[in-house]
């Protein structure tokens, strides 16, 4: 009888593994083939796109859009570093065949406790990034200094537009110089066009110091009458939002980001982390036009190709 139990529990320990490998390979497989349609690069989505949806449904979506990669909104996955938790959202993703390799936007300051348990779990987690909003002082960017040196982790300052501490280019400049290396920026492309700034500009300025990307559009509204026909229609802080700046996010390739010339340059770097498209608007139903701005991208890796 324990030669028989014994017997048993290695057969199902073996098929596990072997159940597990068939799935790591497929995996690797649907990544390879994303991969492709874009151009090498890891294209993928900041789950805050999927928002309305509970994590499981948000990664049926994810590999249904055809990419196989996500920045995760700690709303799809908790920051939490028991081992449980790590296991049961590691074999999640696994399942359905998305990658998670960033996570944010998370707050940092000089509490090395809580700033330590964001890089234990981008550890466990196996993330190349964490998306930043640290406080602008020096106590808390000594601390980053040091823990991006033990963890092997860069931090990537997330801008967040106008009235943000980093709104411009130069405030995240101004920031990571004499930082370590891997103190860097993730670019939100829709961000930098409300704070009037080009975002192939700004992608170059930063250069080896780009960690993560938001792509995102937005464009300028100037029509008085399209101003208040807008103001009615759209929700209330994006109402708000146009009527003090003139400007709205929009489907990726109807706005004023140049996703050619901000791919190029990625390109020229030889950026390897997720590209992700974070689409804000229509919340409740934000497929279709997440599956438009995703062709918006294959459309400019094809036209990158001809014409590098």
């Amino acid at each position: 009888m324990a030669d028989h139990q014994v017997s048993r529990r290695s057969f199902l320990q073996g098929t596990a593994l072997a159940v597990g490998a068939s799935m790591l390979g497929t995996q690797r497989q649907l990544l390879a083939a994303a991969d492709d349609a874009y151009g090498g690069f890891r294209m993928g989505l900041q789950s805050y796109s999927l928002r309305a949806f509970k994590l499981d449904e948000a990664l049926q979506h994810t590999r249904t859009l055809g990419v196989g990669y996500w920045e995760a909104f700690p709303g799809h996955i908790k920051l939490n570093t028991l081992p449980a938790h790590i296991d049961e959202h590691k074999a999640k993703l696994q399942v359905a065949g998305v990658s998670l390799i960033a996570y944010g936007v998370l707050g940092f300051n000089d509490n090395e406790t809580k700033a330590r348990e964001a890089f234990d779990f981008a550890q466990a987690m196996g993330l190349k990034s964490i998306s930043a909003n640290p406080q602008k002082n020096a106590a808390t960017f000594d601390l980053l200094d040091k823990l991006v040196e033990e963890y092997g982790i860069p931090i990537a300052i997330h801008n967040h537009g106008p009235g943000h501490i980093y709104d411009k280019v130069d405030d995240v400049l101004e920031m990571v110089k004499d930082r370590h290396p891997k103190i860097g920026a993730c670019v939100d492309t829709g961000h930098y066009i409300r704070s009037d700034e080009d975002p192939v500009e700004v992608i170059e300025k930063l250069g080896d110091r780009v960690f993560g990307v938001h792509l995102k559009d937005a464009k300028t509204i100037r029509d008085p009458e399209e101003i208040e026909r807008l103001t009615k229609e759209l929700p209330k802080n994006r109402a708000n939002q146009l009527q003090r700046e003139g400007k709205i996010f929009t489907i990726l390739g109807e706005g004023e980001l140049d996703v050619v010339g901000c791919l190029r340059v990625l390109r020229k770097l030889n950026y390897d982390n997720c590209l992700s498209l974070e689409y804000e608007e229509n919340a409740q139903n934000p497929l279709s036009d997440i599956e438009v701005c995703l062709k918006t991208v294959r459309e400019a890796v094809k036209e990158l190709g001809s014409r590098s």
